[in-house]
């Protein structure tokens, strides 16, 4: 995100929007994992190596958008629980960074059975 204003302009990178989303699913229940990046259970923290995986952003003048590879946990109602990941994705992004117009889409990979 780049604006211009009087003072200077502000860019905002994909990767502060990728770990801004990362910390979102980590606060979201029944979201065991990225696909191919980190797991909850077992990486508490958020760092940038594995953060990049399973997160995809894009960011132009008139949208942003997040597309994410999440593994659920086992007996969770899917739909509900992506339905909270976006919300919780979309507030985040949009508070702390200002971009307006973002759009989350989460692909379910697959399930976690270990939780059962």
């Amino acid at each position: 995100m780049t604006e211009n204003q009087q003072h200077g302009r502000i860019l905002i990178s994909d990767d502060v929007v990728s770990q801004i989303t990362g910390a979102a699913i980590l606060k979201t229940p029944g979201i065991s994992a990225i696909h191919g990046g980190f797991s909850k259970e077992v990486n508490k923290r958020v760092n940038e190596k594995n953060i990049k995986k399973g997160i995809s952003v894009k960011i132009s003048s008139d949208e942003t958008t997040i597309d994410l590879k999440v593994i659920v946990n086992y007996g969770c109602p899917i739909y509900e629980v992506t339905r909270e990941l976006q919300q919780n994705v979309m507030e985040d992004v949009i508070n702390m960074t200002g971009l307006s117009n973002v759009v989350v889409n989460v692909n379910v990979e697959g399930i976690s059975i270990q939780n059962r």
